[in-house]
């Protein structure tokens, strides 16, 4: 009993001492991070410099879940920056400086879509892709379960997928917004915003049971 006691004040310790240092380095980096943003406000170029290279991999994801091309993420990418440093003074430090920037990268992506639709780069946002999605009926129970899908089988899946049926599933599965929030976003109906996603969903569990059958041939 004494041995276990002891194992377990020792665990204890241990779990307390390593918790004390991640708290410790948190605020630290919390601190850090604040410094930054106060220098960002003053236009300081070290501190733009410090945020841009801290966050740009994590922000280049978030823009290449909407844009997929990875050349017109990276100019995505550097708007989305401008607008952050353009506009810090609007961030409340109450809330995650994190999510603010993503949110700002999100708007920024979307943005890009409608330009490039505009612009006549976009095309069928809701039925362009419809020829491709074969009958559920065609998808075996059994073609699920001998298939695993990788993090790469996913994303290299949904930008297969239209620019709208890709839009609304990333602000609803990613970004977790209501279909109420992406009508509003997106200036479409409710109905809509569901029937996008319904689609988006079917479409991507098609491409991605077609992608295993072709590695399997």
């Amino acid at each position: 009993m004494r041995v276990r006691f002891e194992l377990c004040f020792q665990y204890e310790a241990t779990f307390l001492f390593r918790f004390r240092q991640l708290k410790a380095a948190t605020i630290m980096q919390n601190k850090e991070l604040l410094a930054h943003i106060n220098g960002c406000l003053r236009g300081d170029e070290k501190s733009q410099r410090w945020v841009f290279e801290r966050y740009y991999r994590l922000m280049f994801g978030v823009c290449l879940r909407y844009v997929s091309d990875k050349d017109a993420t990276q100019d995505v990418v550097q708007e989305g920056f401008l607008k952050i440093f353009s506009s810090i003074h609007k961030f409340s430090s109450k809330g995650s400086f994190e999510g603010w920037m993503r949110r700002i990268m999100v708007n920024t992506s979307i943005d890009a879509i409608r330009s490039r639709k505009a612009a006549g780069l976009v095309l069928g946002l809701e039925e362009s892709f419809d020829s491709f999605v074969e009958d559920d009926a065609h998808i075996s129970d059994d073609d699920h379960d001998e298939m695993n899908f990788t993090v790469h089988d996913v994303q290299a899946a949904m930008a297969q997928l239209s620019p709208m049926y890709r839009t609304v599933f990333n602000l609803h599965v990613f970004d977790n917004l209501s279909h109420k929030e992406i009508s509003d976003e997106l200036g479409i109906s409710v109905g809509t915003s569901k029937s996008n996603l319904a689609k988006a969903r079917r479409n991507l569990r098609s491409i991605l049971v077609n992608m295993k059958k072709t590695d399997h041939v």
